[in-house]
Formats: structure tokens, sequence, C-alpha cells
């Protein structure tokens, strides 16, 4: 079988090309190392091709690399939400023009079996209901959601309009080894491991109540398998936990000192999803435990040496246009 991971050099991406490699697929990687790192497939040089190309790039033909393609993880895209704010049409072409694109390709694959999404629980903005079922409203609450939300609505269409066999998976929460390390102030995971190892008191947003439907990456990439084996297409599936956790209950597995900072405006409380569907459909469920996760995370935590260590000051620097783009301009 013939799969193509694009994102396949980042984080959840190399962590599908390590499942497909072990299931003995011949992998192709279409990356071009914005977030992505070639050391994340670094331990697969041989046995997978690497392709390092913009998807998002007109000019560039993807027709030959899909031609007999079976399997699509399409993994690629452009993250954080400050930088959206700033940059919506860089976001825009990344996430929307490069999913239309890659979708394109595929269809015209005559092997073509299933094509996976990697769609964003940002979608449902702040939820009504939690755990948060696939029927909730979508309505995102800056240009990263709403990018990821457009390329999941342009995947079912193509599913619908050229009978496509598409899945959309929408992540919450995803952590796990291989994080990016850089990029703007935002990943909790990132943001704590740096500041332990150089001694530095956690920021916590806010009062730390709030919680998160953390989702081990491995199980993240294991959903996405287990869809695409799958006999269903043009179905939506959450995938997270099945549970939810504070900040706080983190920063206690984690140890260390810690802050408070002002809680941000356009932040969920809860982020927890309901993965009744996925359960009942498809009989996944997560086999990666929070705390055995964050103990993971720890043991691997010079990962984060070269990584930015923020503090108060430059959080608030960093996240200036947060404030002003998403409300609550005094706080």
């Amino acid at each position: 079988m013939k799969a193509i991971v694009t994102g396949g050099a980042g984080f959840i991406g190399s962590h599908m090309v390590d499942l497909l490699v072990s299931k003995n697929y011949e992998v192709t990687v279409i990356d071009n190392l914005a977030n992505g790192r070639l050391e994340n497939i670094e331990h697969h040089k041989g046995k997978v091709r690497f392709i390092q190309a913009d998807i998002g790039d007109y000019k560039l033909s993807l027709d030959e690399v899909f031609a007999d393609v079976d399997y699509v993880f399409h993994y690629a895209a452009l993250a954080d939400i400050v930088p959206s704010i700033n940059e919506p049409l860089k976001y825009h072409q990344a996430n929307v023009d490069g999913t239309m694109r890659v979708l394109q390709a595929s269809r015209k694959s005559k092997n073509l079996k299933k094509f996976v999404y990697a769609a964003s629980s940002s979608c449902y903005g702040i939820p009504d209901v939690y755990p948060t079922p696939e029927s909730s409203a979508i309505r995102p609450e800056y240009p990263y959601a709403h990018t990821k939300t457009v390329g999941e609505q342009y995947v079912m269409h193509w599913g619908q309009v050229y009978k496509m066999p598409v899945v959309s998976m929408r992540f919450f929460n995803v952590y796990g080894i291989r994080h990016r390390t850089g990029g703007t102030y935002g990943a909790v995971f990132g943001v704590f491991l740096a500041q332990l190892l150089n001694k530095k008191p956690l920021t916590i947003v806010g009062d730390g109540e709030q919680t998160r439907d953390f989702t081990y990456v491995t199980d993240i990439v294991d959903a996405c398998y287990t869809a695409c084996q799958s006999s269903y297409v043009q179905e939506i599936f959450n995938v997270g936990s099945d549970n939810t956790y504070s900040i706080n209950y983190l920063v206690e597995l984690l140890g260390g000192e810690k802050v408070h900072i002002s809680k941000r405006p356009g932040e969920p409380e809860c982020t927890y999803a309901d993965i009744t569907k996925i359960k009942t459909m498809l009989g996944w469920t997560p086999k990666v435990s929070f705390e055995e996760g964050v103990k993971t995370m720890l043991e691997n935590i010079e990962q984060w040496r070269e990584a930015p260590v923020w503090d108060e000051d430059s959080i608030q620097e960093a996240t200036k246009e947060w404030f002003e783009c998403l409300g609550d301009k005094d706080a």
C-alpha cells in the first residue's frame, strides 16, 4: 500500500509515518519544513521518500506524486492563533488552498481508498455543551480555526461531489514527544517543559482551573489509522482522551514553582470531546492515560532544551495582539 503524509516531518505527521512504516506501507512525506523537522523522520532514512515542497504553491504540480496513492493523511497546516490574526492570508493559502490542492491531486488517483483530514476542535469555538459532540455549533474564534474549518468543509464537499472516500478527524489538544519547540506562545507543554528545564516558574493562565482534553499523539494517529481502514466515508469524528484535565493538575504532575498570568479572551474554560461516535462506529478508544503521557514527556524533557523560555513579560508582549483582536483590551 502506498501512503502520502503531508506535513509528515511535523509533530503529528511524523508519528503517523512511524505507524505506517511499522505496518510496511510505502510512505511519501511532503513537507516544506516551515514547522516540520527532518530529525523527526531521520530514523526512517532509506525507508521513506521525502519531498520538500509547499502544498499551497500553485506553481507546483502534485499530480505525479499522487498518481497511484492508496491513502492520504493530510496534516500539513499552519498552526497558532496570534500569527493567524496577524497574517490571515498566509494561513488561508496554507490551510485552505493547500487542502484544495491536495484534494484535487488525490482525487485523480484510481487507487485512492481513503483521504484522512486533520481537523481541529477549535472549530467549536466556545462550545455550549461538554463533552462536545460532532453535532455542536461550528463557530471558530480566530483565523487559524476558521481556515481549518473551511478546509474540512472542502474535504466533505469533495467527498460529496466527487465521491471521494474522505473522513475528517477533529483533534483535541494533542501533546507528545516531538511537539514543536518554537512558535508564538500558546502550546502549554512546550512552555512548561522549557520553563522546568531552566528552573523558571510555570506560567499559569488565569486561575488554572480551566481544563483541556489532552490527547496523546500516538492515540491521535491510531485513530486516524483506524478510520482509514474502516468502511466509513464522508464522516467526521472527534478524537479525544475521553476526559478533561485542569492546568493545575498538569502543573501538579510536572512539579516546579508557578506564577499566574492574565486570562486570555477567546479561550474556552473547557475542551472535552464527546467521543461516543468514534467509539461506537470504529470501536476506537484512547490507550495512553494522561499521567502516563506526562511521564513520557518528562522522560524526554531534553527535547525542549533549545525551546524559547517564556516569562510573564515576554508572554504579555507576544499576546498583545491577542487581547487587541479578541477583546478585553484592558486585561
